[in-house]
């Protein structure tokens, strides 16, 4: 889920200093969907440009050490400094670096810098939110989610109405109790904010009550999951948002349910 296959690389003008790292502001974006502008601490952040590592590497269970996430993938050099503070790294290449912004930051801009092998790429500025709601998608117009069993819900098994069934999202803000920088979550947290949150399908709210579950997803730093129960008037392969009040995530894809 968290790396490359999804994710569109932007166009850059070539590097003025051949070998550093080269990025811009621009050309980073939030990794779930891909899309800019959606920046909070405990979130995923991809980096695009040119000469951001020597290898490709997602992590992997050897650079994670008792329950905590690695700063540095083993073999790369690479680290991604967010307000002076090391980033946790998801996979690096040459032309993209995934990483969970930590939660330890505040609302506010944000200076992020990528270092490769000792060459430090420019320092760009971001705007840290309290949340940034995003759903992950599976493709450019469809969210992951899966059946309350385990199955993903897909177009050819699409979710049925009044079922439960679990989204995954990044970005939703603090939680009760609080992300700890570094760690692995070892069991479930609901997000703080619980009364304003929203599902809404075709721009109409879920009922509160049938939200079920908001919040960490144990055993998955910086991933969240909703699980909702559907209403049995749910239009079918609805546009789907979540958020709070106004601030919800991109418009324009689907869960698919007949």
């Amino acid at each position: 889920m968290h790396k490359a296959g999804l994710f569109l690389l932007f166009a850059l003008p070539v590097a003025a200093d051949p070998g550093f790292p080269y990025y811009t502001a621009q050309s980073i974006a939030n990794s779930a969907a891909n899309v800019a502008g959606y920046y909070t601490p405990n979130s995923f952040l991809s980096i695009y440009g040119q000469n951001l590592a020597y290898v490709t590497k997602p992590m992997s269970t050897d650079d994670i050490r008792a329950g905590q996430l690695p700063t540095v993938l083993e073999g790369t050099g690479v680290r991604v400094l967010i307000n002076a503070i090391f980033a946790d790294v998801y996979y690096v290449s040459p032309g993209q670096v995934n990483v969970l912004i930590p939660p330890s930051l505040t609302p506010g801009p944000a200076t992020v810098q990528l270092v490769n092998d000792g060459l430090a790429g420019p320092a760009v500025t971001i705007t840290l939110s309290a949340s940034a709601p995003v759903l992950f998608q599976s493709d450019a117009t469809t969210v992951v989610a899966t059946h309350g069993n385990g199955p993903p819900v897909t177009a050819q098994q699409p979710a049925q109405r009044g079922e439960v069934v679990v989204l995954y999202a990044t970005g939703l803000g603090a939680t009760v109790p609080a992300a700890i920088p570094n760690q692995i979550p070892e069991t479930a947290a609901w997000i703080a904010d619980r009364a304003d949150f929203r599902v809404a399908l075709n721009g109409a709210d879920v009922d509160p009550a049938n939200i079920q579950y908001a919040g960490v997803t144990p055993g998955f730093a910086g991933l969240f999951q909703i699980n909702v129960l559907l209403p049995g008037d749910a239009p079918d392969n609805p546009h789907i948002q979540i958020g709070y009040g106004s601030q919800l995530s991109p418009a324009g894809v689907i869960l698919p349910l007949q």
